[in-house]
């Protein structure tokens, strides 16, 4: 069961990881998102969007191997991807690329899910 935990929470970290590109610039960001980003300073927030994604990603992929870090992985996770999902279907009429988002944040949430009950049925975690 351990390794199923650690094997989810790689998962969600490789997600998480998959918009660091965009820290290189907005044709990044366009590309990952299907976005025109001409303001300077949506660039700048995007940029560093991918910068936060990146360090919460890195920390999923080390929690997988750190079991004490686990619970707060989980936690960290959910926040992440069911606040992402809420706000797109909140707002609607979302592109294409943003759909693909939507889409990874529900595999996510499955992911997630498995992992965390994986991780109270495990014997001395629960």
């Amino acid at each position: 069961m351990e390794k199923a935990v650690s094997g989810l929470l790689v998962l969600v970290g490789i997600i998480h990881l998959l918009p660091v590109p965009g820290v290189l610039g907005a044709e990044r960001l366009s590309a990952l998102y299907g976005l025109t980003l001409q303001d300077p300073n949506l660039v700048i927030l995007m940029r560093h969007r991918a910068v936060l994604f990146g360090l919460l990603g890195l920390f999923l992929v080390y929690a997988a191997f750190r079991p004490e870090l686990q619970p707060i992985a989980f936690l960290a996770g959910f926040v992440s991807v069911i606040s992402f999902i809420g706000i797109a279907w909140s707002v609607g009429d979302f592109n294409a690329a943003l759909k693909r988002v939507v889409i990874a944040d529900v595999v996510a949430v499955f992911a997630l899910a498995v992992a965390g009950l994986l991780y109270l049925m495990t014997p001395g975690k629960s």
